[in-house]
């Protein structure tokens, strides 16, 4: 039996962050087949949730790059690789050292979502605010309330490229990190970058449901540096036209563009849909 992973931004939604008619159609083709199919994804569970409304996505789900698993039958939450107190300062450190606002991701009681973050320092970090985290489930509080030993998944930020870039080559270098980025789509000259623990990634939480669900074969689809892990636990693993050359050369071929539905095109000729 199949088990097809999605990651989503740049794979599975096209440049408008949606699922296309076309791919939504392709994903109720595969239901009436029995063919499984799940989302593996850097987004928070809070950020990408709004994106599959309307869609059927019944399988457990991989968010924040494996941080967290969420299964919507049970809705049970599952959390592995928090940071701990001492990787929170320190990337909070790093992020405002070069005047950027640090978003901490965290996951309370009854599941809760709360975001913490300091004063924003720009108009695209004030647009984030107020045009997403406000009209979100989650709560925003001051970052000087975070409690100690909170549940965190991630901190995430926006910035200049410039200061992205060396926010990301310094965070890399801490044994317990790994910061990915990647432009903003808030324009040219800006950047977004997520950061949680180095131990949690994508490979591992496909391996976990692939023994769960009892799946003998695994497909994935991705186009960046955090999917290299979850190609690595796959039997197939397809990089659409746009993925990274470093990704594309991972993959086992690389398929149609995102904002072309290539993933869908795909899909429907690989399973005769």
């Amino acid at each position: 039996m199949h088990l097809i992973f999605f990651d989503l931004d740049g794979t599975l939604l096209n440049d408008a962050s949606e699922i296309s008619a076309f791919t939504k159609d392709t994903l109720s083709l595969l239901r009436d087949k029995n063919i499984l199919y799940t989302v593996a994804t850097g987004r928070t569970m809070l950020s990408a949730q709004p994106i599959m409304d309307g869609h059927v996505f019944d399988l457990p789900q991989i968010y924040s790059n494996g941080v967290t698993v969420w299964d919507p039958q049970t809705h049970q939450l599952s959390l592995e690789n928090l940071l701990n107190n001492t990787e929170i300062s320190t990337i909070v450190d790093v992020v405002l050292t070069h005047g950027i606002t640090p978003f901490v991701h965290v996951i309370g009681s009854n599941d809760q979502h709360y975001i913490f973050h300091t004063a924003t320092h720009h108009d695209v970090e004030k647009g984030l605010v107020y045009r997403y985290f406000t009209n979100s489930k989650a709560k925003l509080l001051p970052l000087e309330e975070l409690p100690v030993n909170s549940q965190v998944t991630n901190i995430s930020m926006i910035g200049d490229n410039d200061a992205i870039h060396k926010m990301c080559l310094e965070l890399n270098e801490n044994e317990n990190l790994i910061a990915y980025s990647g432009p903003a789509m808030e324009g040219k000259n800006f950047s977004w970058m997520d950061v949680h623990h180095r131990h949690a990634n994508k490979g591992s939480a496909v391996i976990n449901l692939k023994k769960q669900l009892g799946i003998s074969e695994v497909i994935c689809f991705g186009d960046s540096d955090n999917d290299l892990s979850m190609f690595a636990s796959a039997d197939e693993s397809y990089a659409p036209e746009n993925a990274k050359d470093s990704i594309k050369n991972a993959a086992s071929a690389v398929i149609g563009h995102n904002h072309k539905d290539g993933v869908a095109y795909f899909l429907r000729e690989r399973f005769s849909l």
